[in-house]
């Protein structure tokens, strides 16, 4: 019996052979379809890889709160200031204090305050971003050591004149010599090396409101050292400020805020929600009923863009998928209209002890072999798209052993499900019939 099978599918084979061009253009559809899925499935799964790094980057459970710096803008409409009930400080190291004492969540807490400076040593020079942070920053955004260590709490406490440099810093000043024990001056202060934080990839697509960039060009200084040696906003200069509210022509930004931010992280996810709406009663008491602030959560909103992300896979996936179908139909209607050139082939057949089984498993070995043909090239066709994808539009994507079985398993299956039909029609032919015709 297997014998007999074997010998059908040979005769699918050469019929194969023998119509080269024709069953190419019957499994064109197959391999649209499975470089289709191939390639979408890759787009989707980098995709959800750098969802996933975003994630990391941005640190579990984070809560960032930034200031809304208040635009001086003379002549405008005064319901854009109803809004304001008094003087509020701006975001201060109180707050952060605050918060760190009012929330029961909290897990740890850093401000921060950001400046661009110049630093220098022995005649190099380099534009850096300086910041001013806790101890906890480092683990909040899971950023590890090369080498040396974090701030001491006496270097917190005195803000003493110490710093962690980024791996571009380290690479551009101390290309001679280890950065640990060396003194680096940024600005106009000299400031003793005592960490390198470790390199990391920064994805093109993450954003800086969310909270995640690059540290390889920064310079990270306790808060207190921040405000002592280099900048601290919430000294105000009320006779300038009057000065620019009295001027007609005014159209500035004054920035008032000690801080830049406020990375606060809660002990469980499910806090998140509620931990962020605390967090914006307590600064909103504060700062005197005045909304200049925002209060994000990083981790909510790049879960919702992975959900996003996830229904955008489904619908491309289906896309996809209904090319393999309309390749189903193609190898259907080929099939049939094989059938109907063949039909004194099949009364040959029959007529010299053929079965219907015979007859069936040679029409649906055909059509399951053009179906695994055109998936093998498809897959092919499939994985070149993505690498193409990757580097002539910059998207990541990537290939996975599952994406190709699940391509190839469906194309097989439209082969064998769409060929059982016009297989079913030809062993039905009426061998006497077939003969005369």
């Amino acid at each position: 019996m297997l014998q007999r099978y074997n010998h059908d599918i040979i005769i699918a084979i050469e019929a194969i052979l023998a119509n080269k061009m024709r069953s190419f253009l019957t499994a064109l559809g197959i391999i649209f379809g499975v470089a289709a899925v191939i390639s979408m499935l890759a787009i989707g799964n980098g995709a959800q890889e750098e969802i996933m790094a975003q994630i990391e980057q941005v640190g579990v459970n984070n809560i960032i709160v930034k200031p809304v710096v208040l635009q001086n803008v003379s002549g405008g409409d005064e319901s854009e200031v109803e809004e304001f009930n008094g003087f509020s400080s701006g975001l201060t190291l109180k707050d952060a204090q605050a918060i760190k004492e009012l929330l029961p969540s909290v897990n740890q807490i850093s401000p921060v305050v950001s400046v661009d400076y110049n630093c220098s040593r022995n005649g190099q020079s380099m534009r850096v971003k300086v910041e001013g942070v806790s101890d906890h920053y480092f683990n909040l955004f899971n950023l590890p050591l090369a080498s040396g260590e974090v701030f001491s709490e006496a270097q917190q406490e005195k803000g003493l004149a110490v710093c962690l440099i980024g791996e571009n810093v380290r690479a551009r000043m101390f290309k001679d010599t280890h950065p640990i024990g060396e003194m680096l001056k940024v600005g106009s202060n000299w400031m003793k090396v005592i960490g390198v934080i470790e390199p990391r990839d920064f994805t093109a697509s993450a954003s800086d409101e969310m909270g995640i960039s690059s540290s390889d060009n920064k310079v990270f200084v306790p808060e207190k050292t921040m405000l002592i040696r280099f900048v601290n906003r919430s000294k105000l200069d009320f006779e300038a400020l009057a000065r620019q509210d009295n001027d007609e022509e005014s159209n500035t930004t004054s920035n008032i805020n000690q801080l830049d931010k406020i990375i606060v992280q809660v002990q469980q996810t499910e806090q998140l929600g509620a931990s962020a709406e605390l967090i914006r009663l307590i600064l909103l008491r504060r700062h005197k009923g005045n909304l200049d602030f925002e209060v994000t959560v990083p981790e909510l909103l790049l879960k919702q863009q992975q959900q996003t992300n996830r229904i955008f896979n489904i619908v491309l996936g289906a896309i996809a998928g209904i090319s393999l179908l309309v390749g189903g139909i193609g190898i259907m209607n080929i099939m049939l209209a094989s059938v109907l050139e063949r039909i004194q082939e099949i009364g040959t057949r029959q007529a010299i002890g053929a079965t219907r089984n015979d007859i069936v498993v040679q029409f649906l070995s055909e059509a399951t072999l053009i179906s695994v043909i055109g998936g093998l090239i498809g897959v092919a066709l499939g994985i070149f798209l993505a690498q193409m994808i990757t580097v002539f539009a910059d998207i990541k994507t990537i290939i996975t052993p599952f994406s190709v079985l699940v391509a190839f398993v469906v194309s097989s299956a439209v082969g064998i499900v769409f060929g059982f039909f016009p297989a079913q029609r030809a062993s039905q032919q009426d061998p006497v019939e077939s003969l005369r015709h």
